[in-house]
């Protein structure tokens, strides 16, 4: 059998395993779903053993569909939801708490007393982050001063830290491998991405010891081996990690400066590749790093809609007017347009440009004669707009103008939604033959540690294009549907 890659995409509701060989035949694949817990209303929650199962479920089944040895798997790459954090015990690896999850926002009252204590500019001019909820410095902090004996435990040195990417790769070490990606550490508020090193005077700030924290590595790189594992056999190379978003950007071939994707999952998330310059916002964008390989860090623009996929979802378990999320389409396309109705879709409040995790979701301008099928197609309109102001903020900030922008996740095989998305942003989209660029940037960095590519042109020449989605709507209609969107979002 020909050398193949393993890649983890441990996502927000769930983990995946896909196996590539070097031509980017997808041999096998395996999925598990795993619990969401809610402890309080906006508290968002995961076991980290039931995260680890999943991921055992997933690798498993993915080896038993490739028809492969194990021994044929040259190495593993890791992508990863990318701001949950949790805490394990150093010695018996067991958490310590549940995950506290991207989306929770039970620190937002923390978040308020640090900017209001003036905080907040030295925490965005060494970490390109905003003191926000959806980072993972407060939830660290959280964690500390509310689990019982937490404290004592870290500044004992009997605790590990990290991001799920260390998490799993110290289970996957068989626990001698304490270790993060720059562009997960990037996304923690402890990491100054200037110096790439964890700064002393910000986990001073959020009282949180440095001696938690997994060593900061490249994205690219043999952090450790397989070991003490019962599906996968011991001594193969973890050699590639990066957060999701990061890695979609390096999924899509985004290597050049300027080149950008959005990728719809739970949230749409764009980034922009802003090469060895981590460009400062003034739009209320993120600064944050895209990937280090080879001793070069790449930096990239990003925005963030905190739900787009999660609107679908919503619409089939909260409203029941679909069955199922790829239901979606055919409802929205019943009606030639949304009529006047808006969706906000603010469930988890706004992120980049509003930044308001108070912002609630709302809908607009509905009538007696307002169906389903106009919320559907407003809905879908909404996760488009919210993109909209994002790429505005990131041409502002860039100083170009962004003629092509890549497009890979789930709801991308929504034609409705990418045509519209198109016509809002009034530039052509691009959708790749292979829709699962996160997970196919994680096999890209661990393929390249172990030499199966030979550098990112390498890697180029495998990227083939499925179909472009160039503007049609009249730029008055377009001003039209985006001053509505404004008017609603005032309100959310």
């Amino acid at each position: 059998m020909p050398a193949a890659i393993l890649a983890i995409d441990q996502g927000t509701t769930s983990s995946r395993a896909l196996i590539f060989d070097r031509d980017l035949n997808v041999l096998g694949v395996g999925q598990q779903e795993f619990e969401q817990i809610f402890p309080k209303p906006g508290w968002v929650e995961h076991n980290p053993d039931a995260i680890w199962a999943s991921v055992r479920y997933a690798v498993s089944t993915a080896i038993e569909k490739a028809q492969i040895r194990p021994t044929d798997i040259v190495g593993v790459g890791i992508t990863n939801q990318r701001e949950t954090i949790v805490v394990w015990d150093r010695q018996t690896g067991k958490p310590l708490h549940n995950a506290i999850v991207w989306q929770c926002r039970r620190t937002a009252d923390d978040c308020a007393r640090l900017r209001a204590a003036g905080h907040e500019p030295a925490f965005t001019e060494r970490t390109g982050l905003v003191l926000d909820p959806y980072f993972s410095g407060t939830k660290l902090a959280w964690l500390l001063d509310h689990v019982s004996g937490l404290r004592a435990k870290a500044e004992a040195g009997q605790a590990k830290a990290g991001t799920i990417d260390a998490f799993l790769v110290d289970r996957l070490s068989g626990g001698t491998a304490h270790v993060t990606d720059a562009s997960n550490a990037s996304r923690t508020l402890l990491f100054n991405i200037h110096n790439m090193a964890w700064d002393e005077e910000l986990a001073r700030i959020l009282n949180v010891p440095l001696g938690l924290l997994p060593r900061a590595a490249s994205s690219s790189e043999v952090y450790g081996r397989t070991k003490g594992l019962d599906f996968l056999p011991d001594g193969i190379p973890i050699s590639g990690m990066a957060g999701d978003q990061q890695a979609a950007l390096f999924g899509q071939a985004c290597f050049e400066v300027g080149e950008a994707k959005c990728t719809y999952g739970t949230g749409a998330f764009l980034l922009m590749n802003t090469g060895s310059r981590a460009v400062a916002s003034k739009n209320k964008l993120l600064t944050t790093v895209a990937w280090q390989v080879n001793g070069r860090t790449s930096y990239a623009l990003e925005g963030s809609a905190f739900i787009a996929g999660a609107a679908v979802q919503w619409l089939r378990d909260g409203l029941g007017l679909i069955s199922k999320s790829s239901d979606v389409e055919a409802l929205a396309a019943k009606v030639p347009s949304s009529d006047g109705v808006v969706v906000v879709p603010a469930f988890a409040g706004l992120g980049a440009p509003h930044w308001n995790p108070q912002a609630r979701a709302a809908i607009t301008g509905i009538t007696r004669g307002t169906t389903a099928a106009h919320i559907a197609r407003a809905c879908l309109e909404g996760v488009a707009l919210q993109n909209y102001e994002i790429l505005h903020a990131m041409e502002a900030d860039s100083g170009a103008k962004l003629s092509r922008l890549k497009v890979d996740g789930g709801a991308s095989a929504n034609a409705l939604l990418m045509q519209y998305q198109a016509d809002v942003l009034g530039c052509t989209i691009v959708r790749p033959r292979m829709l699962e660029t996160t997970v196919l940037g994680a096999a890209f960095l661990a393929g390249l540690a172990v030499k199966l590519w030979n550098g990112v042109e390498d890697i180029r020449k495998t990227w083939k294009v499925d179909r472009e989605f160039a503007p049609q709507m009249p730029a008055a209609d377009r001003e039209a549907h985006i001053a509505r969107w404004r008017a609603a979002v005032a309100k959310a």
